[in-house]
């Protein structure tokens, strides 16, 4: 079963910040895609399993950036 969650990023500025948010994201076990909207912060995953808040969290904050 397909799972989407939507969280919002604080301190993205420019594209290479929306790259690497999504990047680290998407290194995260069992998730499928992620879209990063630079404009307001929006992160949108989907996985093949519920995520935590957490890991999203851990993965946002391994790119610099920090969960609303």
């Amino acid at each position: 079963m397909t799972r989407t969650s939507e969280w919002t990023v604080t301190g993205m500025t420019c594209e290479h910040c929306v790259a690497s948010v999504t990047e680290e994201v998407s290194e995260i076990p069992t998730v499928t895609d992620v879209s990063v909207t630079l404009d307001g912060g929006r992160v949108v995953v989907t996985s093949d399993a519920p995520l935590e808040r957490s890991q999203v969290e851990q993965a946002v904050t391994e790119a610099g950036y920090a969960l609303a």
